[in-house]
C-alpha cells in the first residue's frame, strides 16, 4: 500500500482495490448474445477482488490466490475500484463474518454468486459497488425471451455444482444453437 498522511498527522496506509473479470463463456456470449438474447452481452462474468496482493473470490466458499493465477486463468479485464484505508486484518474479519453466507452450500448461480461476493467486498473496502452490468446480468438473461428456456438448464447446472461449468457452458451453446436453427 501507499503511505499517506491523514488528519491530525496520523499515517494512513492506502491500498489499491481492483476487480478482475473472467469470461466463463470464453467469448461465446459476446459473439452470440445479440442473436440469442436480443441484447449484446460481452461475457458471462466471474469476478474477483484483488487487494493486499491477493485475489479474493467466491467459488466453493471464499478463496484467495495470487492475482491472475486462480483456476479461472487470465482475466479478460481489470477495473480499478478505487482505494481502501481498511487493513488486511479488518478485511479478513469481514470475510470471516461473511463465510457462512458465501459457502459451498449457499452458492446460487443467479442470486448468491461470485459477483455478489465481489460487490460486497467492494462496498466494504471502497464504499462503491462493482459495475451494474455485471450484477444485473442474471436478471437480464432471465427476463429475455430465451430466459424461460435457459432457466431449467441453469437450475440443473446449479444442482450439479460449479466444477461442471465448462461442460455446462458447452451444453448451453449446443442447446442455444439448436434453438436458433429450430
Amino acid at each position: 500500500g501507499t503511505l499517506r498522511w491523514g488528519s491530525h498527522d496520523s499515517q494512513q496506509v492506502v491500498s489499491e482495490v481492483s476487480l478482475y473479470m473472467y469470461d466463463l463463456s470464453k467469448g461465446f456470449a459476446k459473439q452470440m448474445s445479440q442473436s440469442i438474447l436480443g441484447k449484446q452481452i460481452d461475457g458471462v462474468w466471474h469476478t474477483a477482488v484483488v487487494v493486499f496482493g491477493k485475489e479474493f473470490f467466491f467459488g466453493g466458499g471464499i478463496q484467495s490466490g495470487d492475482p491472475g493465477q486462480t483456476p479461472y486463468g487470465t482475466p479478460v479485464e481489470r477495473i480499478s475500484l478505487g482505494e481502501t484505508t481498511k487493513t488486511l486484518e479488518n478485511f479478513l474479519k469481514f470475510l470471516e463474518v461473511r463465510s457462512q453466507r458465501f459457502s459451498v452450500d449457499t452458492y446460487n448461480l443467479l442470486h448468491n454468486n461470485c459477483n455478489d461476493f465481489s460487490n460486497e467486498c467492494s462496498m466494504f473496502l471502497t464504499g462503491s459497488a462493482i459495475p451494474a452490468h455485471i450484477t444485473s446480468l442474471p436478471s437480464e438473461v432471465l427476463n429475455s425471451p430465451i430466459g424461460a428456456m435457459v432457466q431449467p438448464y441453469l437450475h440443473q447446472l446449479q444442482q450439479q455444482g460449479g466444477p461442471l461449468l465448462d461442460r455446462g457452458m458447452q451444453a448451453l451453446r449446443q442447446r442455444m444453437s439448436r434453438a436458433q436453427t429450430g
